[in-house]
C-alpha cells in the first residue's frame, strides 16, 4: 500500500492497466507546489499560527506567533502550549470535545505570556485537521493579537465607571459596588454600611472664586478623600456635583459608620490650598448602616439621601445616623405633600371655629375659622400637620381661598340669624397667598359672592410677615383695610415686636402669643407677676396706638379674669369653648352673653390643654 502523502513510481489506466506515462510526475509536482504555497501562507501570515500534536506540544509555529510571545520559532517547537498559555479548565473542555470530533473548531480569547513577563491578549480559533481516512492528526491554532482592542476597552470601561474630574469611581460604579454588595451571600450576619458627604455652600465657591476653583477643590477633596478612606473593600465615589460617598461593603456595625463620619469631617475641615486660597470646607454627612439581608440598593440610597437631607436642616457640619421613627414621619410628610391638592378637591377638608369671646361682658365677638383635614388614612390632622406643607409646595394658595369662601359663607348665615350681634370671622392668610395670588381680588370676591360685609372679616397674618420689609404685603393690607376687612397681627409678641412700627400699619387688632398666657396658669410667682406687667404695657400701648387686643389659649377662669384685670379685650381658648363645627358658635349666640368667669357653653373646664 502507498503510505499517505506519497504517490506510487508508476500510474497505470484502471480499465486496461497501460501505464499513464508521465502523470506521476506531473502529481507529485503539484503536491509539491501546493505544500509550498502552504508553507510560504504560514510563514508570511500576520496572525500566528501554530500546528500542536495530541499531547499539546507545538509541531510547527510561524514567525508571527513567535514575534507575539517574543521567541523564536525555533525555541516554539517541542515547547508544550502551556508554557506560555494558562491552563483552564472551561478551555480544556471544549479542546477535548474538539479532538473527540464533537466539534470541528472552537473560538477563545486567551491571555498569552510574553517573554519578558508581560501579557498579550489574543483571540485563538482552533480547528481539527484529519488524515485521508478521518483520524485526527493535530490542531491548527491561529491567533489573533487584540491586545490593543482588549486596552481600548479598557479605556473605556474605565471612563464610563470613573469621574472624569477627580478620577474616583462614578455613580454607575458606586451602584454597581452597592448592588454587589447587597446580592453577595449572606449568612444573615453581614452588613453593609453608607456615609453620604456634601460639602457645605459648595456653590459660595463658585459665585466667588469661579468654577476653575471649585473645580480644584472638588480634585483636592477627591484626593483627600481617596488617601485617607480608600482600602479594605471601602469605596469613595463622586456622585455628581459637591456630591461623594463612602461605601464600607462589610460593615462592622454602626459605631463604625459614625466613627468614619466623624473622621470625614475632621479630615474635610483642614483648609485646602487652591490655587493662591486657602479654604476652609464643611461638610454634612447622611449615615445608613444595616444588615444586608431585608434591604435593597434603592432603600439605602434614599435613606442615605434623606439623612443626608436631616444633616443640612439640623444645621450643617455634623453627622446624622439614619432615624426610621424620623423616616417614617419624613414619609407621613412627603405623602402628605403630594396628597394635599387632590385631598381638595375631593373634598376632604372641613372649617371649625373658635369663639373670640369679650372679656368684661363674655359676648361673642367673633369666631376663628380652623381647617381641618379628614384624611381618609391618618383620621382628623390639625392645621400644624399641613399648613407648613401647604406653603412649601404652594398648595396653601387654592386651599387658602377654599376656607376663605368657606368662613365668609358661615358667617353671613351667623349674620342672618343674628343680625345684631355682628360677630365676624377671623381667617388666617399666608405670606405666599399675597405673593402668589392677587389676594385683594379674591377676598373682594369672595365678599360679593357671600354677600358678606367686608367688616365682618378679618384676616390674620404672623408679625414677622407683616412687619418685614415694605413692598406687596404692606401694599395688599393698606387695600384690604380700605376696603372695610379687618387686619389682625396673630401670635404677637414673638417676632419683632415692634409697636412703634404698627402705628404705620393697617392693623386693627393684636392677637397674643399664648405663651404669654402659660404664666397666668401659675398662681404666684416671679414668671406670673413679670407676664403680668409684659401683658398690661402691650395692652396699654396697643390701646394707645387704636388697637383691640386678644389672649390665646386661655384654659381656666383665673387666667380670664387676670387678663381681663390687664385690659385685654377678647379672648380664646378651651376655657370658653373648642373649636367646632358652626352650630357652636350659634348655640352661644343664642343664649346671650355670661360673665367671662362663668360657665359658658363648651368649656372644656379648668387645667384643659389649649
Amino acid at each position: 500500500m502507498t503510505p499517505p502523502g506519497h504517490l506510487p513510481a508508476e500510474i497505470v489506466c484502471p480499465s486496461c492497466e497501460a501505464p499513464l506515462h508521465g502523470v506521476a510526475e506531473r502529481l507529485q509536482d503539484a503536491l509539491r507546489t501546493s505544500e509550498s504555497r502552504f508553507r510560504a501562507a504560514f510563514a508570511d501570515a500576520g496572525i500566528g499560527m501554530a500546528l500542536v500534536d495530541a499531547d499539546d506540544c507545538i509541531i510547527e509555529a510561524n514567525p508571527a506567533l513567535g514575534a507575539m510571545v517574543g521567541r523564536d520559532v525555533s525555541e516554539l517547537v517541542r515547547m508544550h502550549i502551556h508554557a506560555f498559555i494558562d491552563p483552564e479548565e472551561s478551555a480544556r473542555r471544549l479542546y477535548l470535545e474538539l479532538v473527540s470530533g464533537e466539534r470541528e473548531r472552537l473560538r477563545l480569547e486567551k491571555r498569552l505570556r510574553h517573554r519578558d513577563g508581560g501579557t498579550v491578549w489574543t483571540n485563538i480559533t482552533v480547528s481539527l485537521i484529519r488524515d485521508g481516512e478521518g483520524r485526527p492528526l493535530c490542531t491548527l491554532a491561529m491567533v489573533e493579537d487584540v491586545s490593543e482592542q482588549r486596552r481600548l476597552g479598557d479605556r473605556l470601561q474605565y471612563q464610563s465607571m470613573h469621574d472624569p474630574l477627580t478620577r474616583l469611581p462614578n455613580r454607575a460604579c458606586f451602584f454597581e459596588r452597592l448592588a454587589a454588595a447587597c446580592d453577595a451571600a449572606d449568612d444573615g450576619r453581614r452588613r453593609v454600611g453608607l456615609c453620604y458627604v456634601d460639602l457645605d455652600g459648595f456653590a459660595a465657591v463658585n459665585d466667588t472664586l469661579g468654577h476653575h476653583v471649585g473645580d480644584r477643590l472638588l480634585v483636592a477633596v477627591a484626593a483627600r478623600l481617596r488617601e485617607r478612606f480608600t482600602g479594605g473593600g471601602r469605596l469613595v465615589a463622586r456622585l455628581g456635583g459637591d456630591e461623594f460617598a463612602l461605601l464600607v461593603p462589610d460593615s462592622e456595625g454602626g459605631d463604625q459608620l459614625t466613627g468614619l463620619a466623624e473622621e470625614l469631617l475632621r479630615v474635610l475641615e483642614e483648609p485646602f490650598e487652591v490655587s493662591g486660597h486657602r479654604l476652609a470646607v464643611t461638610a454634612s454627612v447622611g449615615v445608613v448602616e444595616r444588615p444586608v439581608r431585608g434591604t435593597t440598593p434603592t432603600e439605602l440610597v434614599k435613606d442615605a439621601d434623606a439623612t443626608l437631607y436631616w444633616s443640612k436642616a439640623d444645621g450643617r457640619a455634623r453627622w446624622t445616623l439614619y432615624d426610621p421613627d424620623r423616616g417614617a414621619h419624613q414619609m407621613t410628610r412627603q405623602l402628605l405633600a403630594t396628597a394635599l391638592r387632590p385631598a381638595l378637591e375631593r373634598g376632604e377638608f372641613a372649617v371649625e371655629f373658635q369663639p373670640l369671646v369679650g372679656l368684661e361682658e363674655g359676648r361673642v365677638h367673633g369666631a376663628e375659622a380652623l381647617v381641618r383635614w379628614r384624611h381618609p388614612r391618618f383620621g382628623t390632622l390639625s392645621p400644624d400637620r399641613f399648613i407648613p406643607l401647604a406653603e412649601e409646595t404652594g398648595a396653601i394658595v387654592p386651599l387658602g381661598k377654599w376656607v376663605l369662601e368657606e368662613s365668609c359663607r358661615q358667617a353671613r348665615r351667623w349674620l342672618e340669624e343674628f343680625p345684631d350681634a355682628e360677630v365676624f370671622v377671623s381667617v388666617n392668610l399666608a405670606v405666599r397667598q399675597v405673593w402668589d395670588s392677587d389676594v385683594v381680588a379674591d377676598v373682594a370676591g369672595v365678599l360679593e359672592r357671600t354677600g358678606l360685609p367686608p367688616r365682618l372679616l378679618q384676616l390674620e397674618l404672623t408679625e414677622s410677615a407683616v412687619m418685614g420689609p415694605a413692598g406687596r404685603p404692606l401694599q395688599a393690607l393698606q387695600a384690604l383695610a380700605e376696603m372695610g376687612v379687618r387686619i389682625a397681627i396673630d401670635d404677637f409678641g414673638t417676632g419683632y415686636s415692634n409697636l412703634a412700627y404698627l402705628s404705620r400699619l393697617p392693623v386693627h387688632a393684636l392677637k397674643l402669643d399664648g405663651s404669654f398666657v402659660e404664666g397666668f396658669r401659675d398662681p404666684g410667682g416671679d414668671r406670673r407677676e413679670a407676664d403680668e406687667k409684659i401683658v398690661t404695657a402691650m395692652v396699654r400701648l396697643a390701646h394707645a396706638l387704636g388697637l383691640s387686643v386678644t389672649a390665646e389659649g386661655v384654659e381656666n377662669a383665673a387666667q380670664a379674669e387676670r387678663l381681663r384685670a390687664t385690659g385685654c379685650d377678647t379672648a380664646q381658648g378651651w376655657y370658653f369653648a373648642r373649636p367646632g363645627p358652626p352650630h357652636r358658635v350659634a348655640r352661644m349666640l343664642r343664649e346671650g352673653p355670661r360673665a367671662a368667669g362663668g360657665a359658658l357653653p363648651g368649656r372644656a373646664g379648668p387645667g384643659a390643654p389649649a
